[in-house]
């Protein structure tokens, strides 16, 4: 392997250890975190900007195993019912918004953002499904609310800090192999 190819790699690992790093915390601080008012299980999902930057900048690769790393530290702070739900609703999550960005390129980030926050919820509850043997039809609209309203604050959060995201994609240089 030549050097370009091998500073290439370790660039990618780098970054993808600092954005693990940055889902472990966030997601961390969102389980210590209680909102009043908001129904059990709603989180604020932020611990999924550094899955979406991992989408952006280093391609859906990487996004998908940020998201298996986040719902490994979930399982292993939250328990194994937690950390199935987080890696079913993660793998959905990426899916989806891979395959929305990949049809529409001009998709404004709280769109997709609300597209990976719902399809999360959706793919919670088919998890919880096949734990529970039964469907939640009941709950299913106050996870698709509250999929969208978390879209919102995610997707604009992820509008805020995507100048500094581009700023440290540009101190790595542009990275997608995939």
């Amino acid at each position: 392997m030549d050097r370009r190819k091998v500073r290439e790699r370790t660039r990618k690992i780098t970054l993808m250890g600092m954005f693990f790093a940055m889902a472990m915390v966030l997601s961390f601080f969102e389980g210590m975190v209680v909102i009043p008012g908001l129904p059990p299980g709603v989180k604020l999902g932020l611990s999924n900007l550094a899955v979406m930057y991992g989408l952006f900048f280093l391609g859906a690769k990487s996004a998908f195993t940020l998201a298996v790393l986040k719902s490994g530290f979930v399982f292993l702070t939250r328990g194994a019912i937690s950390g199935f739900l987080s890696l079913s609703g993660g793998l959905l999550s990426i899916l989806v918004m891979a395959l929305v960005k990949g049809k529409k390129e001009n998709l404004s980030y709280i769109m997709l953002s609300i597209f990976g926050a719902v399809s999360h919820n959706l793919g919670q509850l088919i998890a919880s499904r096949m734990i529970l043997n039964q469907f939640l039809y009941y709950y299913f609209p106050i996870l698709l609310i509250s999929g969208v309203l978390m879209g919102v604050l995610t997707g604009t959060t992820l509008g805020y800090l995507m100048p500094y995201f581009k700023k440290i994609d540009c101190c790595f240089g542009t990275m997608r192999s995939e």
